[in-house]
């Protein structure tokens, strides 16, 4: 509190969102978040929102350094492994496979295959 006794309106508007999130509770609180984010890339278009995801996405691996946005990306890789189990993770490597060999063509695949010994 402000030295008059009185609140500013940082402390106020920081009171007023705990009270929220306590009468929301969690799930209410995912909700208004969802329903806020998909307002706001109603706003911007697609175009605005990747710009956005990209702005936030350099910032990010500019507080992390190259070492930290690595480990991050590893952590991720470990806990989508974890969550596919080993089939599963067979399953999106054939399928992301599968993808790029379309998108080169038979040829384009064959050629960028590495040559086994």
């Amino acid at each position: 509190m402000s030295e008059q006794g009185k609140l500013s309106r940082q402390e106020a508007g920081q009171r007023g969102g705990q009270a929220r999130a306590e009468q929301l509770g969690h799930e209410g609180y995912v909700e208004m978040g969802r329903k806020g984010g998909q307002a706001r890339a109603e706003q911007l278009g697609h175009e605005g929102y990747q710009e956005m995801g990209q702005k936030g996405g350099q910032a990010r691996a500019e507080q992390l350094g190259t070492e930290g946005y690595q480990e991050m990306g590893q952590k991720g890789g470990q806990k989508r492994a974890e969550q596919l189990g080993h089939e599963g993770y067979q399953e999106i490597g054939q399928k992301g496979g599968q993808t790029r060999a379309e998108q080169l063509g038979h040829e384009g695949y064959q050629e960028s295959r590495p040559t086994r010994y």
